[in-house]
């Protein structure tokens, strides 16, 4: 873009609202999914057949998401939240045992290792995906690793098979190789080397809050898997156990002794009208999704010849959902002159940003307490560097185009 593109966009109104740079509202929804939850209402007013339990809008569900990421399993639940303490819970682990998590990340995989009784270990990530470093993974590795648990970070998949092979060398001596989780609440939709987000790995964690590239009337989640056992474990987790006490005990008698959190369960199940609700959304996500990549790849290419500025990667084998628009600005921009970019574009251009994320160690107390104040000083000075703009599959073009020259003309501003 240069300079009289952006002074023309400039000389206009501003953007036709006040986009959030997380939008509340991620998704969209159309009449189809209005109609299919009142009739799913209308017709859960008969006493007999109520709202349900896993009732076959749930299974239905499950089996197009599962059909939609390529895997034999899916297991619908209350949030991504509660899926990824489902994950940790489900590796049993053993006091001194460890899960690595990267460092730059939002804190509920974190939360989840420990609140299993694990040993939170951070990583590194990729300056340029934001996705854990597999090299640092490798790095952090020791016989007590049990998972690593990696985040698909703003919309782009992190490298899976570069983890899989890393937990293939470094295997537990008790358990085998650890085990590779995926956190995909910002990536659900996402493309890795010819599979969806949520085919590889042990099993996958989406989320359809309010502000996802999907959303199931606001919350609910998802977690895929071709492990049969763990599918098992997974349904019984989220509905009270589900018989799998007595399922074992049939089969091996010593076995509820020698693993005593097994067979334990809770209420994570997601409702009927969200999963009503979550068919329809799933079968206009790649739509969506369209929408968001056209806004992301236009801005980058209006945001291309600005040379301090670091855009979102699409590297080959990645397909990006662009659920956030990252960008780094250089080193000696890191801190306080990133924070007056921001400060510029949201009070002079009506343009909100977020740092999304800092490391999550740096403001959050109880994880300094509980991990002896590790630090991650590669990620520590990306999170001062980054910032993200907001993304929406309704955004207007003219929009795109004022949030691309805010940035241009904030970063000449600041050049000068």
């Amino acid at each position: 873009m240069n300079r009289d593109q952006r002074s023309k966009i400039l000389a206009g109104e501003g953007l036709s609202i006040n986009w959030p740079a997380e939008p509340l509202l991620g998704a969209f929804y159309t009449q189809e999914e209005i109609d299919v939850i009142l009739d799913v209402v209308e017709k859960s007013m008969d006493p007999v057949e109520g709202f349900g339990f896993i009732c076959d809008e749930i299974v239905q569900f499950e089996e197009a998401f599962a059909r939609y990421c390529g895997v034999d399993h899916a297991i619908s639940i209350t949030s991504a939240g509660a899926g990824l303490d489902m994950a940790v819970m489900a590796l049993d682990l053993q006091p001194g045992d460890e899960v690595i998590v990267p460092a730059i990340n939002f804190r509920a995989g974190a939360y989840s290792v420990i609140g299993a009784g694990g040993r939170l270990v951070f990583c590194e990530v990729d300056p340029v995906t934001l996705c854990a470093d597999p090299a640092d993974v490798e790095r952090r590795m020791t016989e007590r690793t049990r998972a690593v648990l990696v985040t698909h970070m703003n919309g782009i998949s992190a490298p899976m098979d570069d983890y899989l092979e890393i937990c293939e060398r470094h295997t537990h001596p008790k358990w085998g190789p650890p085990k590779v989780i995926g956190d995909a609440a910002r990536a659900c939709g996402a493309g890795y080397k010819g599979t969806k987000v949520g085919k590889k790995g042990w099993m996958t964690v989406f989320s359809f809050h309010t502000q996802k590239t999907m959303t199931t009337l606001g919350e609910g989640g998802m977690i895929t898997t071709d492990d049969p056992d763990l599918a098992r474990r997974l349904r019984g987790l989220r509905q009270w156990g589900s018989g799998m006490a007595e399922d074992v005990r049939a089969a091996d008698p010593q076995f509820l002794t020698a693993n005593p959190r097994y067979g334990w369960g809770a209420n994570y199940k997601m409702t009927k009208v969200q999963a009503a609700v979550g068919l329809v959304q799933l079968r206009r996500l790649d739509e969506m999704i369209a929408m968001r990549v056209r806004i992301g790849r236009q801005r980058t290419e209006m945001l291309r010849d600005i040379p301090e500025l670091t855009l979102p990667p699409e590297p080959p084998g990645f397909e990006h959902t662009y659920y956030l628009y990252n960008v780094l600005v250089p080193q000696e921009w890191a801190g306080e002159k990133r924070d007056q970019l921001q400060k510029i574009l949201r009070a002079d251009y009506g343009v909100d940003s977020v740092v999304a994320n800092a490391p999550i160690y740096l403001n959050d107390t109880y994880l300094q307490h509980h991990t002896n104040n590790q630090r991650c000083p590669l990620s520590e000075e990306i999170g001062k560097r980054l910032f993200c703009l907001p993304v929406h599959p309704k955004m207007p073009q003219e929009d795109n185009e004022w949030i691309a020259a805010a940035l241009s003309e904030a970063v000449e501003r600041l050049r000068d």
